[in-house]
Parts: structure tokens; sequence; C-alpha cells
């Protein structure tokens, strides 16, 4: 049961590009689809009645320290995906809230580090007897070889990006000269190391985790590829995720997960906790896995800080389980503030 909060000073981060308007109206779906989590996320907090600022942070923290300044937040909604254009800065946001001793939602910086790495957080897991496909990392600048334990066909994708980002069809390759050419396309156009991966063949699974010390895990999700396969394979590209044209073009659908026996419901929420354990996430994070043939979850990996638009699978999810979008928001504000008491011998919250 998520109680409900009383007025709180809510400050949300977002990139400037982002900041959503105060209606809708006059906005194409296409349009919206650009703002929709910042848009949900801030309407929805003021019409709980909390004062809620959105505040755009792109390349400097100071902006942070000038929105306080006269105005004490509860805390802080952390909407940012990167910081100065790398996505791997934004736990240096929380670290500088946690200097602040401002109370934050989503993942603490140590979580971050270890989920945006992506080949770090693979060696982790798999030393917790999670089940992790076969990969290595090329990085910028080193020769492109395959390991022979790496048999075709391969993934390709970025060490660090999230969302998709840089992942196409190209990205499977069955023979050592796409390799090349994919594994320079990552260096080149996305400038991050290179992610090789053994390619799974199964339904993908996203599994939502809300919590600090004691998890709860949402319903099992699917995305469901409809007919955006390559030659039979199943392929999470940006376009399948996250284009909704694409998407209704190809008949891509995402919901509960169905036909699952419960032991392989229950395996996988099991992993799904252990992984977070294992990362040092806490708030809410959604864990991605594929699930093959043979009934073995392999875990993809790991989205401390997802997108919770309505429309998106951790939000439905959450309200599969009975939890309300604003419950949710409310929550994962819940949640930051009971971290941040937990951490200080005085929590900094106006009373």
């Amino acid at each position: 049961m998520v109680r409900s909060l009383r007025p709180l000073n809510i400050l949300v981060l977002v990139h400037p590009e982002l900041v959503p308007p105060d209606s809708l109206k006059g906005y194409s779906d296409k349009e919206v689809h650009v703002f929709k989590t910042e848009y949900d996320v801030i309407s929805t907090l003021k019409w709980r009645g909390h004062d809620v600022r959105p505040l755009g942070l792109k390349d400097e923290l100071k902006p942070i320290r000038d929105a306080i300044d006269g105005w004490t937040p509860h805390v802080v909604f952390n909407l940012l995906e990167e910081f100065h254009g790398q996505a791997t800065y934004d736990q240096n946001v929380a670290s500088f809230l946690e200097l602040l001793r401002l109370p934050y939602t989503g993942c603490n910086p140590r979580g971050l580090m270890l989920a945006r790495g992506k080949a770090l957080s693979k060696k982790l897991t798999s030393y917790h007897r999670v089940p992790t496909p076969a990969f290595t990392v090329i990085p910028i600048g080193r020769k492109i070889q395959r390991p022979a334990r790496l048999t075709f066909p391969l993934i390709v994708k970025s060490a660090t990006e999230d969302a998709s980002y840089g992942i196409a069809k190209a990205s499977l390759v069955n023979d050592e000269e796409k390799l090349k050419e994919r594994v320079t396309f990552i260096h080149e156009k996305i400038g991050t190391d290179a992610l090789i991966e053994q390619y799974i063949d199964g339904r993908e699974i996203y599994v939502g985790v809300i919590g600090n010390e004691r998890l709860r895990v949402l319903p099992v999700w699917e995305l469901n590829f409809g007919d955006a396969q390559e030659d039979g394979k199943r392929i999470a590209t940006a376009a399948v995720k996250h284009d909704l044209e694409y998407q209704q073009r190809h008949n891509v659908t995402e919901g509960p997960a169905k036909g699952l026996a419960p032991e392989t419901v229950a395996r996988i929420q099991r992993l799904a906790k252990r992984i977070c354990r294992t990362l040092e996430l806490d708030g809410y994070s959604r864990i991605d896995f594929r699930l093959a043939e043979d009934g073995t979850p392999y875990f993809i990996e790991a989205n401390p800080n997802p997108e919770i638009a309505k429309i998106e699978e951790f939000a439905r999810a959450a309200a599969h389980d009975g939890i309300k979008y604003w419950q949710l928001l409310e929550r994962i504000c819940q949640l930051g503030i009971s971290r941040t008491r937990a951490i200080t011998e005085e929590a900094p919250i106006a009373p």
C-alpha cells in the first residue's frame, strides 16, 4: 500500500530541450512523445498538490544551487539520462545532490556507475551466478579481434549507451567482415567502446524493481516484436523500442508475459533482485533479460532510472500490480527521502 504524501517542494531535473509545456493543446502525438515522461511526471505531481519546479540542466551544476536559493526542495526528482552529453556522467549529478544533502529520486551514484558500464555489470552478475551471454569489449583504437569462444551470430552494441542507442538490424552480425564493420561504426559514430555479445534467440523480458533495502518486483513484462524481425531474429533496435510509427507498422507491442511457468516467473524475479543487490541499484530500475528456448533467463542489462511515462512498460507493469501512476511517483519520492534520512544524522527536509 502506497500512502499519500503531504504537499512537497519538488525540483525536477530535466534536459533543457525536454522542459514540457503546461498544456498539450496544439501538440501532435509525435511531438508529445519526445517529452512524455517529463510532462507526465510534472503534471501528475502538480495535480497531487505538490509545488513542482522543472529545471533544465545541460552541462553546469550551478543552476541547481541557484534554484534552491531561498526555496528548499523536499526532494529532487531526477529525470536526467546524461550530463554534458555523456550518459556515464549522470552519476556525477547524483553525487552532487548527495554532497548538498538533498534527497533525490532514483539510483545512487554507485549503482549508476556499475550499471552504465555494461561489461563490468556482466562480470559482477556472472560472479553471482546470474546467467549472462558470453561477451567481450573492443575499446576504441584497439585491434578488432573476435575471441574463439564467441561464435556467430553475435550482436554489437555500445558498451555504455542505453535506450538501444546505436542498435539496428546491422548490429546482428554473422561473419568477420560484418563484425568489423559494426564495431567500427560503434567506435566512430557512437563514440564509445564496443560490446560484442553472444546473440540469444528468445523472448525479450523486462522486470521492474522498486525499493531501497526492501525490493518489490513488478510483474514480468514482454516486448512482442510482431513482424519486426530480421531473418527470424528478434533485435530490440531503437526503432522497435521508441519509434511510434514503426511500432504501429510492424505491430510491435508490450504487455504482461504470457504462458510462463510459475517456476520460471519466480526464477526471473529472484534474479532481478539479485542483480539489483549486486549492482547496488536502489530507487527504481528495470532489468532486461532474454528468455532462451530452454527456459534460461539471460541477463542483458540493468537500467537504473528507466522511463516512467504513463505509456511505458515500467508504469504499466506497476498499474498491472495495483499501483496507480500518482502512487508510483509518490513512492519514488518517498524512497529518495527515506534514503537521505538513513544516511544523514538529521534529514535536510523542510518542516
